[in-house]
């Protein structure tokens, strides 16, 4: 045990967490922060903009699944070519590089003059999205306690609904005041923003020197194969299953639900934005209290409530009958609660899981291989119409219960050297 875990004075401490983290542990945990809160605002612009999408290219809704899809699969690509990258030169840098990449192709987006050259943009962006979530996770688990480590990452991980809410404020104002046909392009082109931390990170964030330490002293050859050998390839089999119905679920109700709310509730662009704000407030609370159940409870037991509570919230959501947008209204929240508290085990989880020379290439990975298979889903309800076909998210819970069955508990774990 630690000094931190013995002294009671401390452990009682309103965020001794961030404390704990020390100057530079701080300033990674805030680069970190600002950097998955950008990735959401830049990740939410075409969810967001996907019904004014659908009427200035005049495309079908399965051509719209596609973008989102075509998104999440290449950003698999992104997340475990970045994983690897940040067990070679460093997450910091890596960080950077990422950032830079969404932010690039999210402001070409809203040039892009026909929905193939859009699909192409897109998911260029999808490489830098990513990307990021593996450098920041594993940057901010190495400064972090071992008993603050899951409370710590969740409040990372909460910036997805920071990014989110801020991202719906854009589109409430700019839907507002700009016709449809330049509104979703004016939304892509606020993505400039994460421009700005790129260069604050330049200047400001380390690694951990316990990371950095290794990595000099050890280059791991062919790491993405080694995560597949031995104890590690139990572990990163059941970990992307997990990854893979977290995300599958979660992705099929942020990709539609702005376009259910708008046709199938039949809810006006401010309307629509009122009921998101609730879902967000929901998420944001999910995310920061999952942080604490993951270190009270355990990571697997927390995993377990919300994927049952989420699978269950999603039937009963879409299952509403017709001019009951009120309880509509009042569900969001506690939908919202949980398939994000789900996420707030993730970062220290996957960092637990594997050793400091592979935890790159081992988080990117797994996660990512979640996002690209779980992609399928949204494409699925795209050719599904996204009525009836949101509650295809309630399987992919069922998958990440299942996984759990062959992952260890990992709360209270030393990261391994």
């Amino acid at each position: 045990m630690n000094a931190i875990a013995d002294n009671p004075t401390t452990k009682d401490r309103p965020f001794a967490w961030l404390r704990e983290l020390g100057p530079k542990g701080r300033r990674a945990f805030f680069g970190a922060f600002g950097g998955y809160g950008l990735d959401s605002f830049d990740y939410q612009t075409l969810p967001l903009g996907l019904a004014g999408i659908i009427a200035y290219f005049g495309i079908s809704s399965g051509q719209a699944g596609l973008l989102s899809t075509t998104t999440l699969v290449v950003s698999a690509i992104g997340g475990i070519g970045a994983g690897i990258l940040a067990d070679r030169i460093g997450r910091v840098r890596t960080l950077q590089l990422t950032i830079a990449m969404y932010t690039i192709f999210t402001v070409l987006c809203g040039f892009a003059p026909n929905f193939e050259t859009l699909l192409v943009f897109r998911a260029l962006q999808g490489l830098g999205f990513g990307g990021e979530w593996a450098a920041g996770a594993a940057l901010v688990a190495e400064y972090a306690q071992a008993r603050y480590r899951g409370r710590t990452v969740a409040f990372v991980q909460s910036a997805w609904a920071v990014g989110w809410g801020l991202s719906v404020i854009v589109y409430t104002v700019v839907f507002s005041i700009a016709g449809p046909d330049l509104a979703w392009r004016v939304m892509f082109w606020a993505g400039v923003l994460p421009a700005l931390l790129v260069l604050w990170l330049r200047r400001s964030v380390e690694d951990a020197p316990q990371a950095a330490e290794r990595r000099s002293r050890t280059r791991e050859r062919g790491a993405l194969l080694k995560i597949f050998r031995g104890d590690l390839a139990r572990t990163t089999l059941f970990a992307s299953l997990l990854a893979t119905g977290v995300q599958g679920g979660y992705y099929t109700l942020n990709t539609w639900l702005p376009a259910y709310l708008k046709t199938t509730r039949g809810l006006s662009v401010v309307n629509t934005g009122g009921y998101l704000a609730f879902l967000i407030c929901g998420a944001f609370a999910g995310y920061v209290c999952g942080g604490y159940l993951t270190d009270l409870l355990g990571r697997k037991k927390t995993f377990l409530l919300f994927s049952v509570l989420s699978a269950a919230l999603i039937i009963a959501y879409v299952q509403i009958p017709a001019g009951s947008n009120g309880l509509v209204l009042v569900l969001g929240f506690p939908l919202g609660f949980s398939m994000s508290a789900i996420f707030s085990g993730f970062g220290a989880f996957l960092a637990e899981l594997y050793p400091t020379a592979l935890r790159g290439t081992g988080q990117g990975f797994t996660y990512n291989f979640g996002r690209a298979v779980g992609a399928v889903f949204p494409g699925l309800v795209g050719l599904m119409g996204a009525g009836g076909g949101i509650v295809l998210g309630a399987a992919g819970y069922v998958v990440a219960a299942l996984a759990l069955l062959g992952l260890p508990e990992t709360r209270g774990r030393e990261l391994l050297a």
